[in-house]
């Protein structure tokens, strides 16, 4: 049953891992789809083309979406071609990991802009139009920003705020109808987790003892946007195979 016939959906970071596996899922569920990525611009084609096979329209667009002026401007483009942004996924994050007497003032930087500042970008550049449709967020946050981990204080601290923001925007757009949760995930199979591996000591302490897939949240950030979820908002769902209890 195609659940999201007709919506809109704009998801940051959708050229690949989690992105990428939301955007498919979304597209099978009838939304049309609107990736903002960077990087590599045959990976945003190539999902595009993946989601099309379902129908939906699509668009692409190279957007840093630290700078509030280039979402700001890439928004406006996207209301002009699709009528309204129905839901927003923020899911565009970078890690630049170190010890924190070792890490860079930069690389603090950097992964609060993108990975926290970005979230706000979106959320600020697509409200007027999510409060006109009941619309749906979701933030991809982390169990680090749980529980915190070392070498990651840019990060755990990004993805800390990320819930916090969650929280202030199911607040302030309740009575717009417009949802906010974020998913929280813990060791996922993506190009962020590559050199983890079925012996690594962080996959041994996971209770169900493996890693999570992509499909893994993409399924959790399609309940969220459903009919099904309609009541629920400010919540953080920790996909993580038990981790973070």
């Amino acid at each position: 049953m195609k659940t999201l016939e007709g919506k809109n959906a704009l998801i940051t970071g959708g050229s690949q891992g989690i992105g990428r596996e939301i955007a498919l899922k979304f597209a099978s569920l009838g939304a049309n789809i609107v990736l903002f990525y960077v990087g590599d611009d045959e990976k945003a084609q190539q999902v595009q083309q993946e989601c099309e096979v379902y129908g939906v329209k699509t668009a692409a667009y190279h957007c840093d979406v630290s700078s509030f002026d280039a979402v700001k401007a890439d928004v406006a483009d996207v209301k002009k071609n699709f009528g309204m942004v129905d839901i927003l996924v923020n899911n565009a994050g970078v890690t630049r990991d170190n010890l924190i007497l070792m890490m860079k003032e930069a690389d603090y930087d950097l992964v609060l802009d993108v990975n926290l500042k970005g979230a706000f970008n979106l959320i600020k550049a697509c409200a007027p139009m999510l409060m006109k449709t009941a619309g749906r967020i979701v933030n991809i946050s982390s169990i680090a920003g749980l529980m915190g981990n070392p070498g990651q204080a840019n990060y755990s601290a990004s993805k800390a705020g990320l819930i916090g923001l969650t929280k202030t925007v199911a607040k302030e757009f309740g009575s717009r109808q417009v949802t906010c949760n974020a998913i929280a995930p813990g060791v996922i199979q993506t190009d962020m987790t590559k050199a983890f591996d079925a012996d690594s000591p962080m996959v041994k302490q996971i209770p169900l003892g493996r890693m999570g897939g992509t499909a893994d949240i993409a399924e959790t950030a399609a309940f969220l946007v459903s009919p099904a979820s309609a009541y629920i908002t400010g919540e953080v769902i920790r996909v993580d195979g038990g981790l973070a209890m």
